[in-house]
């Protein structure tokens, strides 16, 4: 049984489960457990060493027993995200369920694996938990323990395509984010259930039901939580704050242009916002900053990520103006200047465009 009893989501363990978990209270793999659950914290801060009780177990162990429930049998979750905006998704194949309960949002702490770390913990003492993914699994079939973690992995990469997909943005690098600081999740296995299963990856029928599961849960989850999804990221203004860039520095980079003919700040601002929908402007955005990726990656030559940038930039129009060819570079021989980067150049291309339509 599940269930939302105010700020936490409940799900009551019949007997014969495994419970394989990241939490401090009772986490890892365990059996016996009867109750799992997720829990939003409230409050203007959510750092481990401010929460009731003193620590992260502490506070857990208060949330099972309000809840009605043995601490020694129960294992939960924190996060800042709001439990009605959880979103649950089911699959099925011949005899095997899955079924995926997400809580999320990266607004906060969105994070790229390998970014710059926010703290380093001492003796359990360590920073804000707000802004998580958390995921609970529920396995119709027995799963023997390297299966559930084989789970775990699949969980894993199947969260991180759906922000590749919505290129939600790192807040800690100009990456891409592949989960928040704080994810956690838990997976229940039917120890009950005639049919075993031993292979979670991604050959398997496991792993796909897993992937899929997971996949529409936190994509619905991110949406109802901050209103994440396509329609919010076909924004050019959207795709440009991952590298920093504010609608003020694209009024900076254009202010002094002899062609802006004293307009006005506020009006310019205005057209912006109004064309930064335009599909050709976010396709361009989005092509442009790619390059910038590739070439941050390694994947391409930084001299070949500049040129391919000046011949966008040559190419793209909107309504009632083009860029004007490669000088749209500050360069003005189809080069950028020097220091600036292929983002840096497209805003200024982007300003110039704008100009034209205030």
């Amino acid at each position: 049984m599940i269930y939302r009893d105010k700020k936490s989501i409940v799900a009551v363990l019949p007997p014969g489960q495994a419970v394989l978990s990241t939490s401090w209270l009772n986490g890892g793999c365990r059996e016996g457990l009867r109750m799992v659950f997720n829990h939003q914290l409230t409050g203007d801060s959510c750092r481990s060493d401010d929460l009731e009780g003193g620590g992260v177990e502490a506070y857990l162990s208060l949330v099972a027993s309000r809840l009605g429930f043995d601490p020694a049998l129960a294992t939960g979750m924190l996060t800042g995200a709001d439990m009605k905006n959880a979103a649950v998704a089911t699959r099925t194949f011949r005899d095997l369920s899955v079924t995926a309960v997400v809580t999320g949002g990266i607004e906060v702490n969105g994070g790229r694996a390998g970014d710059p770390a926010s703290f380093y913990e001492e003796n359990g003492d360590f920073g804000d938990l707000g802004g998580t993914i958390n995921t609970m699994l529920f396995i119709g079939a027995s799963l023997p323990p390297e299966t559930m973690t084989r789970v775990v992995v699949t969980a894993a990469e199947a969260k991180a395509t759906v922000l590749q997909e919505l290129m939600a943005p790192s807040q800690y690098s100009t990456g891409i984010a592949t989960g928040s600081g704080t994810d956690m999740i838990t997976v229940v296995s039917d120890r009950t259930s005639p049919l075993t299963v031993t292979n979670a990856g991604k050959h398997a029928k496991l792993g796909e039901l897993v992937a899929r599961c997971v996949r529409d849960a936190t994509r619905d989850a991110l949406f109802l939580q901050t209103g994440l999804g396509p329609a919010s990221q076909q924004n050019m203004l959207v795709r440009f704050r991952r590298f920093g860039i504010t609608e003020e520095d694209l009024w900076h980079a254009v202010a002094a242009d002899p062609h802006a003919g004293g307009r006005e700040r506020e009006r310019f601002l205005a057209v912006l916002r109004r064309e930064a929908n335009d599909p050709l402007l976010v396709a361009a955005t989005a092509a442009v900053l790619h390059i910038a990726d590739e070439v941050l990656w390694g994947l391409l030559p930084e001299d070949a990520g500049r040129e391919a940038v000046c011949r966008i930039i040559a190419g793209i129009s909107v309504t009632g103006g083009t860029a004007g060819g490669p000088d749209g570079c500050d360069g003005g021989d189809g080069s950028l200047s020097e220091g600036e980067t292929i983002p840096e150049c497209w805003a200024g291309v982007v300003g110039r465009l704008i100009l034209l339509h205030s």
